[in-house]
């Protein structure tokens, strides 16, 4: 996106002139090794030429009704590419600067005056806008570029030839490959004086003044004699002054501050004025980042050496709206901040993250759509643990989110059920959780702890590897499922320390995510210090060993019954076992066993006829 908004294009300046001598036309293209397949002209709605080209034509009065028409839209309509090109003949003529050939001159609505020099030559043949432009009024199609080793003209062309190729029809130049041919091309224009080689960058200059109080002020001073003359280093910064007055209509009061804006000149010492545009806040925004490494040094932005310690900063988070914005200006201030030598790094980011729009009803949240979602309802209904958890749950960063009220209820549901689980564990283990150990257990309990560990593994994956905050929120579920079961299921008060250090690893891991409710139980639940302040849990390889397996038992296909079995067992036992259920038999009862399909670790097919 960067480098399409920047735009740069190498290629050749050619200077068409019109029939009469009179004017330059001056267009910028990429292929000039297609001079010779120019069959038109075209040129903007809005260039001044036009009314020159136009003038005492019989073509005058259809010409100004066309422009009058076009300039009325927009840019991104006019250059969309669904929008139809329309375009109507000025009357006048230009002259191709190397082979002589007359062409018609059009104004049309897909050329804009701020790109490039607002004047385009139409080569039909090679170029897709231009052919369908062409085809629409008639104009001529001219091949000058063909496939290599082929003997073909495009006579029947169904659309323009755009591939690289060796160039026909095109005088001295003819037989030559693209990349051969632009350089030469270029050589010969730059010989007749008609053009020369250049680059051409689609960005402009950026606007950094608002007419505001709020924003860093410009350090410049007017002067009647020495004209606009900058504050000296050693006066900076300029800091703006806090006895003003705000205006209802939004204006920017610095002007009415005469004690403010009336100064000296640092030049001459007469009387001069400070400029009371203040920077867009951007300009700030461009690289303070490198001011957080040094946030208190009050005699430069930053030092050296604490900037070199942080940066570069590890992660950008922002909206795909940034891209162009303030992701390429920060970029732009680091690199200069680099050529000054107050920085040792180039680029300000090591790694990019665009999240994803929040959406209601289809459409993206907004008030001039009338669908934003109040988040004080939302806390003041069901707290902000759900309003975070269900932002987090709902769908992965990058991706949109459909707000939905259904979700935010289940996310509340799910925090009410580890409020409840966590008093119900309180009750039933925590008189026991001291001089306990956590081996030897029953499969229950080792079934428990290989979920707590595994729970560890996927969050600290998903959350500090991935940002799938969603699928780590879904492991927790999971263990809240798993804590639930045991303690429902089992009445094993010695393995008490089981189930401390899941709901341990429950309250740490889900605290990221709803920091209140987490607080509170950590606390209820007799541990120490605060849940916020805990080292992250790490996960142990061994305990997510699985001893046991659930198996499937299907007949042609259809689930007929499950067993669970050790996790090594051979598959030869597993295929007895399964043919020896009392299900099983029941089902397969008076039919031909084919074949026995076994899948590790998952399945037993039993295929009957």
């Amino acid at each position: 996106m960067q480098e399409n908004w920047i735009g740069r294009s190498e290629g050749a300046k050619l200077i068409f002139k019109s029939e009469d001598g009179k004017h330059e036309l001056p267009v910028f293209t990429t292929r000039p090794d297609t001079i010779f397949g120019v069959s038109y002209m075209v040129i903007a709605p809005e260039h001044p030429l036009v009314a020159e080209l136009i003038a005492g034509k019989p073509e005058a009065a259809e010409a100004q009704s066309f422009i009058k028409r076009i300039t009325a839209q927009d840019e991104i309509t006019r250059t969309a590419e669904d929008t139809e090109k329309e375009g109507v003949f000025t009357g006048s003529y230009a002259v191709n600067p190397l082979n002589g050939a007359k062409v018609p001159i059009w104004v049309a609505n897909y050329v804009l005056l701020g790109y490039g020099t607002g004047i385009v030559m139409g080569v039909p043949a090679h170029d897709q806008r231009d052919f369908e432009f062409a085809k629409k009024y008639g104009l001529p199609v001219k091949v000058v570029v063909a496939p290599p080793e082929e003997n073909w003209q495009g006579e029947e062309l169904t659309q323009a030839y755009t591939e690289d190729g060796v160039l026909v029809n095109s005088g001295e130049f003819t037989g030559l490959n693209k990349e051969e041919a632009i350089p030469s091309i270029i050589k010969k224009v730059e010989e007749l004086g008609v053009g020369e080689g250049e680059v051409q960058y689609r960005l402009r200059d950026w606007l950094i003044s608002r007419q505001r109080y709020w924003g860093a002020p410009i350090p410049i001073i007017y002067c009647d004699h020495c004209g606009e003359v900058p504050v000296p280093a050693a006066d900076l910064p300029v800091l703006l002054p806090e006895d003003v007055h705000f205006k209802p209509t939004g204006q920017s009061p610095l002007a009415d501050l005469a004690e403010w804006v009336n100064t000296t000149c640092p030049q001459c010492g007469g009387p001069a004025r400070r400029e009371t545009d203040t920077m867009d806040t951007f300009v700030c925004s461009s690289w303070y980042f490198m001011r957080y490494a040094d946030p208190q040094n009050t005699q430069e932005p930053f030092s050296r050496e604490k900037a070199d310690y942080w940066m570069p900063v590890d992660q950008y988070i922002g909206g795909i709206e940034h891209a162009i914005l303030h992701l390429m200006y920060a970029r732009f201030f680091t690199m200069v901040c680099h050529d000054l030598g107050l920085v040792g790094v180039e680029e300000p980011f090591q790694n990019l993250l665009t999240q994803g729009m929040l959406n209601k009803d289809g459409f993206k949240m907004s008030k001039s759509k009338g669908n934003v979602v109040d988040p004080d309802y939302i806390v003041n209904a069901y707290g902000a643990d759900t309003a975070r958890l269900f932002i987090l749950f709902a769908a992965p960063p990058e991706k949109d989110l459909e707000w939905s009220d259904q979700g935010v209820e289940g996310c509340y549901r799910f925090l009410n059920r580890v409020w409840r689980l966590a008093y119900e564990v309180k009750e039933k283990y925590a008189a026991y959780w001291d001089n306990q150990k956590l081996n030897p257990f029953s499969s229950e309990g080792q079934e428990l702890r290989r979920k707590t560990h595994e729970t560890i593994k996927r969050t600290t994956e998903d959350i500090g590897e991935r940002f799938n905050f969603n699928t780590a929120i879904s492991a927790l579920m999971e263990l809240v499922n798993a804590i639930t079961k045991y303690s429902t299921e089992t009445n094993n008060n010695e393995e008490s320390l089981l189930v401390k250090e899941a709901m341990s690893t429950l309250l740490t891991c889900l605290a990221p995510f709803a920091p209140h409710i987490t607080a509170e139980l950590w606390q209820e639940l007799g541990f120490t210090g605060d849940v916020h302040a805990q080292s992250w849990p790490q996960y142990d390889p061994e305990a997510l060993v699985q001893a046991e397996v659930e198996i499937v038992i299907q007949i042609n296909g259809k689930v007929r019954d499950r067993l669970v079995v050790p996790k090594d067992i051979s598959e030869a036992e597993l295929r007895e076992l399964a043919l020896n259920r009392d299900k099983v038999k029941e089902a397969q009862a008076g039919k031909n066993i084919r074949k026995v399909i076994v899948v590790p670790e998952k399945l037993v097919n039993i295929v009957c006829n």
